[in-house]
């Protein structure tokens, strides 16, 4: 027995083994106070604790609400007592022109109502025009429209090559800046009113001219959008 002894103190100084019988009756404690723990608490609650931490995996993720559409796919809703608009020009072949004006589309392919060219809307009667073949008709229809009303335009695919320099004038005199400068097949859109004044903080016109480097498709630009918000009683 003393052999014994000697030859495990050899290996184990006294320190440690102080340490070691500390670890010794720190396990026994935690084992005894576990076991206390279990025969004063009733089975069920265990269970029961033990469901529910399971459950919390179970249960459903609080998601944020999908947001509300707004009028035109609008980021954000207008301001009562005001109209929402949208001009989209075309990009490519598959992507048609579209001009929406208080959630109603007046150019769109759906309507079967774009053509390639500038279309031309006005509110409450729409008319699609191939700039490339009748300036002269896109003309008389702009000077017909009546005082008070708004004019929305966008291309689609080419509306310059065959537009004449007076069409280009009589466009530019609603406010355009970018008129002359269009390009063939630039994508373009602009929105103007006749009678009356727009905002000054509200976005008119917008222009992207074809770019072999930068175009997003084959032989066209990257489709733009104008959109914003006009108060009611300026039409």
């Amino acid at each position: 027995m003393s052999l014994w002894f000697s030859f495990f103190f050899f290996f184990f100084p006294l320190a440690d083994l102080v340490k070691f019988s500390g670890l010794l009756l720190m396990w026994l404690a935690a084992w005894y106070l576990g076991y206390l723990v279990a025969a004063l608490v009733r089975k069920e609650t265990i269970t029961r604790s033990i469901a529910n931490l399971q459950d919390i995996g179970k249960k459903p993720m609080l998601r944020a609400p999908v947001p509300k559409r707004q009028k035109c796919d609008h980021w954000s809703p207008c301001s009562p007592g005001n109209y929402a608009y949208r001009i989209l020009s075309g990009g490519g072949k598959g992507k048609m022109a579209k001009i929406c004006f208080e959630d109603e589309l007046l150019i769109s392919e759906e309507k079967g109502s774009v053509g390639r060219g500038i279309n031309i809307a006005i509110v409450n009667c729409n008319f699609v025009i191939d700039s490339t073949d009748h300036s002269g008709e896109m003309m008389t229809f702009i000077r017909n429209a009546p005082e008070g009303s708004l004019l929305l335009m966008v291309t689609h695919d080419d509306g310059s090559t065959r537009l004449k320099n007076d069409a280009k004038k009589l466009v530019e005199e609603l406010g355009s800046k970018e008129i002359q400068n269009i390009k063939f097949r630039s994508s373009w859109a602009f929105i103007a009113a006749k009678g009356f004044k727009l905002p000054d903080n509200i976005q008119k016109e917008k222009i992207n001219h074809s770019d072999k480097k930068k175009n997003r498709y084959d032989g066209w630009p990257a489709e733009i959008q104008i959109e914003g918000c006009i108060p009611r009683n300026l039409i």
